[in-house]
């Protein structure tokens, strides 16, 4: 398998997983199971609904268009530009999307967050008594993976222009030296190198790594209160690596938990993308994307990326 149909893998992989669990966001299990008796297996097989009613079917959510950003600056800056990443952020809140975070949405809205993200990111994150640790920060950070060099110390810095917990920015560091890794190296770090790399950041994290090596995806009980939590995303999305032999069974695994479905899906597939390549990800997903044309500029930009930094 070449890296290029990992790196398109990724980035596809990230899309669907979101586009398609938005079906299922916020929905207990039971409630997916009522929903969608047979399973919620295509984008037209979406209810309409307070969560899902922002955007067309086969269209992604703010999971992906936050990763897109990065991805403009990048491409514009043919380099990482903390600023720059900051701007395409912005610019993006001022469009008003519906499906923004509610810690995202106080961050990019305060008036001096262009002039200094990460002052007005920590003081935000402060000001929750330090203890918000949403996934706003994992899902959109598949393409920092996907950079050949320099992953850890941009995996930190890019979730701490919107997300300062240090669950959250280990959180990132671990995904992205994932994706890494399956991109470049066509490993998967052993679980003992991930705990250890864990302690650096928070001791809680190494409890969702053992949950993550759970017989079944409901030790992680997803559809709970704390569906939003970065380490539960971030185990969901080690779960699927570990235990699902195809794309399409961690995509199918993620909808059906129900929860905050469309980031545990995005983060999860981008994995599952990462590691058994684009060409394994079936077409109907594919080609009911709305607007994947970007998704391949990005692509083709990360196939050349080494020649700039």
């Amino acid at each position: 398998m070449s890296q290029a149909d990992k790196i398109k893998g990724a980035l596809f992989g990230q899309a669907i997983g979101d586009a398609l669990g938005a079906g299922t966001e916020f929905m207990t299990r039971a409630e997916v199971q009522q929903h969608y008796p047979t399973g919620l297996r295509n984008y037209s097989q979406i209810r309409e609904g307070a969560y899902r009613s922002f955007r067309p079917k086969g269209y992604w959510t703010d999971d992906t268009e936050m990763m897109l950003c990065i991805a403009r600056s990048l491409i514009k800056e043919k380099e990482i530009n903390y600023t720059s990443i900051a701007s395409e952020f912005k610019a993006w809140y001022n469009t008003n999307p519906p499906d923004i975070g509610n810690q995202t949405r106080c961050v990019l809205g305060h008036p001096q967050y262009e002039q200094e993200p990460f002052r007005v990111s920590r003081a935000v994150w402060q000001l929750t008594g330090e203890k918000s640790a949403g996934n706003g920060g994992i899902m959109r950070t598949s393409i920092v993976g996907l950079l050949p060099c320099n992953v850890i110390k941009e995996a930190e810095s890019i979730c701490k222009l919107t997300h300062f917990d240090p669950r959250c920015v280990g959180s990132c560091v671990i995904y992205s030296i994932l994706i890494h890794s399956l991109v470049y190296h066509n490993t998967v770090p052993p679980m003992s190198e991930l705990k250890e790399i864990s302690i650096q950041y928070d001791e809680q994290i190494e409890k969702f790594l053992n949950l993550a090596e759970s017989d079944t995806l409901t030790a992680l009980a997803l559809d709970d209160k704390a569906m939003g939590y970065t380490l539960k995303t971030l185990a969901a999305a080690l779960w699927c690596l570990h235990h699902c032999n195809s794309f399409e069974e961690g995509l199918f695994a993620m909808i059906d938990a129900g929860g905050d479905a469309d980031t545990n899906a995005a983060v999860a597939c981008s994995l599952l993308g990462a590691k058994y390549g684009y060409h394994s990800i079936p077409h109907t997903y594919i080609d009911g994307l709305i607007k994947k044309e970007e998704l391949n500029k990005v692509a083709e930009y990360f196939e050349t990326i080494h020649l700039h930094l």
